[in-house]
C-alpha cells in the first residue's frame, strides 16, 4: 500500500471514529457499544494471528505492554463513551488533539527522555489555554457538559499514559501483539462493566448502532492501527503528526454534516489554541533552527 495513501486512511479513520462512537451507543447504550465493539476487535485480532501463523509473545516484558495497553484500550475508552453521551464527537476529537502534548511531559519521568524545550512549553501553555476557553464553555452549557469535558481531559491522560508504558514495555513487539493482548485483558474488563453497571441486552439495536459498532470493532480499531503504525514506520515524524492536526478540524466538518452538531464560537477559539499549541510543539524550535540555518 502506498504511504501518501495510508495516511489519507488514517485521517479518515481518525475523523470518523468519534461520530461512530456518537452512533454506536445510540439505543444499546454505551457501555454495550464499547464492549461489542472490543470484543469484535479482539475476535479479529486473533484471526489475524491465526491466518498469519504468529503466536502471541508472552514473556514478561510481553505481559507488562499488553497490560499498559488495556490501560488505554479499558480506562481510556470507557472514559471516551461515557463522554460521548454528553459531548460533540468533533469536540471529542479536539481535546483529543491534547494526547501528543501530555505524552510529552510523562515521557520525560517515565522513559527518561530529556526535558522539554521552551517551544514545547510555549505549546503546552497555548493548549492549556484552549482547554480553559472550551471548559468555559462547557460551565456554560451545563453541568453534563463540563463533566463530560474533564472525562474526556481523563481519558487522554489514561490514553498517553499507556502509550509511554507500551513504548517501554514493548518497543520490540509487532504492533497487532500488543493490540491483542491488550484487548484479551480490556474486553474481560468490559463484560464485567457492562454487566455490573447494565447487565440488559438491548431489545432493539438501530440499524446505525450496527454499522458504527462493526465500523469501529473492524475498521476503527484494526485497520487504524494498523495503518497508523505503517505511516510511522515509512513517513517522517514531523509529517505523520499532522494526523493529530488536521483530524479535530474534518471531527468537526463530520460532526456538524452528519450529526447536525452545533459549535458555538467560544469553542471555535479554544480549538484554535490547542491545535495552535500542538503545531508550536511539534515544529517551533525546528522553524527556528531552519531560519537560523537556511541552508543547512
Amino acid at each position: 500500500m502506498s504511504v501518501p495513501l495510508a495516511f489519507l486512511a488514517v485521517v479518515l479513520i481518525w475523523s470518523t471514529t468519534p461520530l461512530a462512537i456518537k452512533w454506536s451507543g445510540e439505543g444499546p447504550g454505551y457501555l454495550f457499544g464499547v464492549f461489542s465493539r472490543m470484543a469484535l476487535a479482539v475476535v479479529v485480532c486473533l484471526a489475524l494471528l491465526l491466518i498469519l501463523r504468529r503466536q502471541l509473545p508472552w514473556h514478561r516484558d510481553a505481559r507488562r505492554a499488553y497490560l499498559s495497553g488495556a490501560l488505554g484500550a479499558f480506562g481510556g475508552m470507557l472514559c471516551v463513551y461515557w463522554a460521548a453521551q454528553y459531548l460533540p464527537s468533533g469536540l471529542l476529537a479536539v481535546i483529543f488533539a491534547m494526547a501528543p502534548l501530555i505524552t510529552a511531559v510523562l515521557a520525560r519521568p517515565l522513559l527518561n527522555e530529556r526535558s522539554l524545550s521552551l517551544f514545547q512549553l510555549a505549546g503546552l501553555v497555548l493548549g492549556i489555554g484552549g482547554l480553559v476557553v472550551i471548559f468555559g464553555a462547557g460551565l456554560l452549557n451545563g453541568k453534563n457538559m463540563a463533566a463530560g469535558l474533564a472525562v474526556q481531559v481523563l481519558s487522554v491522560v489514561l490514553h498517553s499514559i499507556s502509550l509511554v508504558l507500551v513504548k517501554r514495555y514493548g518497543d520490540g513487539l509487532p504492533s497487532l501483539s500488543i493490540t491483542t493482548g491488550a484487548l484479551l485483558v480490556a474486553v474481560p474488563l468490559f463484560f464485567v462493566t457492562w454487566l455490573v453497571l447494565d447487565g440488559h441486552a438491548p431489545r432493539d439495536l438501530p440499524a446505525r448502532a450496527i454499522g458504527s459498532i462493526a465500523y469501529l470493532g473492524i475498521v476503527g480499531s484494526v485497520v487504524g492501527f494498523t495503518l497508523y503504525f505503517y505511516v510511522l514506520k515509512r513517513m517522517k515524524a514531523n509529517t505523520a503528526s499532522l494526523i493529530t492536526l488536521i483530524t479535530p478540524v474534518t471531527a468537526l466538518m463530520l460532526g456538524s454534516a452528519f450529526n447536525a452538531e452545533r459549535v458555538s464560537a467560544r469553542v471555535l477559539s479554544g480549538t484554535v489554541l490547542v491545535l495552535a499549541g500542538l503545531a508550536l510543539h511539534q515544529w517551533g524550535g525546528k522553524l527556528l533552527r531552519r531560519r537560523d540555518n537556511p541552508i543547512g
